[in-house]
């Protein structure tokens, strides 16, 4: 099976995920690459330099999204020593992606300073031309307010730019900058949120990419590390519910190019647990009402965000649906009984499973027989479909090998 998607449509998909909080989405990503894209054409940047640029900028916090408390350095302007941290995790994470390896090297290097001062040791031109303009796009996007009228800000941006001309920007373009930022309309793009679908349009010049469902694989693997990265309670969760979700499809008789999607969908079914704060993730204590609104976001978010990607309806579908209920009484969208697919059930009772038999921080893991126990109480009160139960604990020996690939993949998660 091939997916042809065009490449902006699945990284600005994607980087939404990073834009992710409690308060809705902020616009941080999208901005950069409009800023960066905008310096890039303005120097004569090559055309397939611009698109790495913009990919890479729409991605470049990767590293950070898993830690709130990083997330928060990030919101100053001059930024922390310790910052770097997450650009090196960032490269970490592409660097051996085959579809986004091309962008690891902008991004380690996104936050270096042109005057050398950085833990690399890079210094004015043997930065990346790359990572100097999305650290300048970068840093000039923190500065905007939402809440001032944008040419009232103006002044006061290039300003603080302009100060670190030389120390933290190459000086050539802060220069750019300076030019084409006489335009209003740079400034009303940037701020109008109608405007970037037009932009990612403009930079998609390579047209549509085929990924193989290989590819979509390795892709929905960098971002079940960065999904459950989150709490030290799911260091495989992801990967765990992927895992089990293909056990279940494969017992239904699904064919293999069905069972790697199923796959696709549970590697990917808590990308909008990125919207929950870690501390809320880890609390101990019985979350309040208010606590398990946040929660019940998640995947909403998830299927919001899948959805936009070309070809990944069924996904979306699969992954985000995986807390509805038989009953009709599940979240977030309260779907019927007859709307909820073989493929959502599976993904839903793979969910349970994979989080019973974890170790969370208001209990200790389960044994498979307590789980067994509790799963089919929740079959026999219309939670879960009792036909995919049925299927999870028919065969001992089978479910015996599938936990202990779990906890292989749990100690190889804490090892790395």
């Amino acid at each position: 099976m091939l997916f042809t998607i065009h490449p902006s449509n699945l990284v600005s998909a994607l980087s939404i995920a990073l834009e992710l909080s409690t308060d809705g989405l902020s616009k941080h990503h999208w901005r950069t690459a409009l800023i960066a894209g905008r310096i890039a054409e303005h120097i004569g940047l090559n055309e397939g330099q611009q698109q790495i640029l913009v990919y890479a900028a729409l991605l470049h916090d990767i590293g950070a999204v898993s830690n709130w408390s990083e997330r928060k350095k990030l919101q100053e302007f001059k930024v922390a020593d310790d910052v770097y941290r997450h650009a090196e995790a960032g490269y970490e994470l592409l660097k051996d992606s085959p579809q986004f390896s091309i962008l690891a090297e902008t991004i380690r290097h996104h936050h270096d300073k042109w005057d050398g001062s950085s833990p690399s040791g890079l210094a004015g031109k043997d930065i990346p031309i790359t990572s100097r303009i999305i650290n300048l796009a970068d840093r000039l996007e923190i500065l905007l307010k939402d809440k001032v009228y944008i040419f009232e800000q103006r002044p006061d941006m290039l300003s603080a730019i302009r100060e670190l001309s030389g120390s933290y920007f190459d000086p050539e373009l802060v220069r750019a900058l300076h030019e084409f930022a006489r335009q209003e309309s740079f400034w009303l793009d940037l701020t109008n949120p109608n405007y970037y679908q037009n932009f990612f349009r403009q930079i998609d010049i390579y047209g549509r990419m085929v990924f193989n469902i290989d590819d979509v694989v390795n892709i929905a693997e960098i971002f079940a590390t960065i999904i459950d990265r989150t709490s030290r309670f799911t260091g495989m969760h992801s990967r765990g519910v992927a895992q089990v979700s293909a056990f279940l499809a494969q017992a239904r008789g699904y064919s293999r190019e069905e069972i790697k999607l199923i796959k696709i969908a549970g590697l990917f079914h808590d990308l909008g647990k990125l919207a929950i704060p870690n501390e809320l993730l880890e609390s101990p204590n019985k979350l309040t009402d208010k606590e398990f609104s946040i929660i019940k976001q998640h995947p909403y978010y998830t299927y919001r965000i899948l959805e936009q990607i070309d070809g990944f309806s069924l996904i979306a579908e699969w992954a985000a649906f995986h807390h509805e209920t038989l009953d009709g009484a599940g979240y977030p969208f309260r779907m019927p009984e007859s709307s909820l697919s073989l493929g959502s059930r599976i993904v839903n009772v793979a969910d349970v499973f994979v989080a019973l038999i974890e170790k969370r921080p208001y209990r200790q893991s389960l044994a498979v027989r307590e789980v067994e126990r509790i799963m089919r109480g929740m079959a026999d009160n219309r939670k879960i479909d009792s036909r995919v139960v049925d299927d999870l604990f028919s065969d001992s020996g089978s479910l015996s090998n599938l936990c202990d690939q779990i906890a292989q993949m749990s100690w190889t998660t804490n090892e790395s």
